[in-house]
């Protein structure tokens, strides 16, 4: 009897003393279904990227499963990452930036909620596809359905009113914000190019429980051969997790937050460079973070305190007030939410409480 699969799209590999096969591709018309130009399919469906019920989210052949050390807050959404390279690429590892990818590769971040309605079940609002085509990076949000059987592209969709109960047990009614495709290429735009912004090797190195067991990320990708020229974990950069307290200290763990959240455009490549706010977790210049630093444009977004950053005093920084608005033109970000993230804010609130100096004297030297 003939396998399904073909042999030459098998990758074998070792892990922890055991051997494990991952299929990159099947034949037959179930296998993934790249598309590296358009039009671009209309169901998300047609990209193959998930098996049986769709809803449940069940990956196909190849398609990785993969987390963040620190996730940018979605109104408190939860999200489903996956990754898929063609057979025979490997993405090229970067210490800094995010990592090169084949031309093919399809990266799936899926959003959902538990549906106050539906006692609780989940309800998928959107699942967004990134697509290293053939001219770029392309960002494709497909919008799921009521029934929960498919999502479909759409460019410009309208807000989703989602209820659902916080774990605290609060219930809430939001009107889900799904981003259009300009909106998503202005998140992703490093000096005017769309890039990936998750898959960097200091947010990729953790460790994921896989089918096979649980594995680091970086080590895990290297052995499937979807990376090549990654150091061993241990000698890789990690950023902390925002909220674990034993995975670093207050500085480490509010600017892995900063970054993830802010940095996207708070960086010198970004659309907020002309800001001369930049918050990268490896940023050293106290001025770059905000430390006394004058805003460039005042108004109602600095709501009328004078620094970005006043150490040991939140309630007379910008940075907090930004973050605690959900007011257009005040808020920050100013896309991909629209409540405030009350555990990230007190967060960085008590890190700015814990800054020592005064904003009455220039401030000068590094972190």
């Amino acid at each position: 009897m003939h396998s399904p699969w073909r042999a030459g799209n098998v990758a074998r590999s070792r892990l922890s003393g055991g051997f494990f096969v991952l299929l990159l591709t099947a034949c037959g018309s179930r296998s993934v279904h790249p598309h590296t130009a358009e039009p671009y399919p209309a169901k998300l469906s047609d990209w193959h990227l998930f098996t049986g019920d769709p809803a449940a989210l069940k990956p196909n052949a190849g398609v990785i499963p993969y987390d963040l050390n620190t996730p940018l807050f979605s109104d408190y959404a939860t999200k489903y990452r996956f990754v898929w390279m063609p057979p025979g690429t490997s993405a090229t590892y970067n210490a800094t930036e995010a990592f090169d990818f084949p031309v093919g590769t399809i990266f799936s971040k899926t959003f959902a909620y538990p549906d106050a309605d539906q006692g609780g079940k989940q309800r998928i609002i959107e699942t967004r596809l990134l697509v290293n085509s053939q001219s770029g990076w392309a960002t494709l949000p497909y919008v799921w359905n009521r029934e929960q059987t498919e999502a479909t592209l759409d460019v410009a969709a309208d807000p989703a009113t989602v209820h659902w109960v916080h774990p605290s047990g609060t219930r809430y009614t939001i009107d889900y914000v799904i981003p259009n495709t300009n909106q998503c290429k202005g998140c992703h735009d490093r000096s005017k190019v769309v890039t990936p912004i998750g898959p960097k090797a200091r947010n990729l190195n953790k460790d994921f429980n896989y089918p096979e067991g649980c594995f680091n990320q970086l080590a895990y990708w290297t052995k499937i051969g979807y990376l090549k020229g990654a150091p061993p974990p241990d000698q890789a950069p990690k950023l902390a997790v925002w909220d674990d307290p034993s995975s670093g200290t207050l500085d480490a763990r509010t600017r892995a937050y900063l970054e993830v959240n802010c940095a996207h455009c708070h960086n010198p490549r970004g659309p907020a460079n002309t800001t001369g706010l930049y918050l990268l977790a490896a940023q050293t210049d106290p001025m770059r973070l905000g430390l006394c630093k004058v805003p460039v444009s005042a108004g109602q977004g600095s709501g009328d305190l004078l620094f970005d950053v006043v150490q040991g005093k939140p309630e007379e920084s910008i940075l907090v007030h930004r973050m605690e608005s959900t007011t257009p033109k005040i808020m920050m970000p100013e896309l991909g939410r629209t409540m405030v993230h009350q555990e990230g804010v007190a967060l960085v609130r008590e890190w700015i409480a814990s800054l020592e100096g005064s904003c009455n004297a220039p401030t000068s030297g590094h972190l």
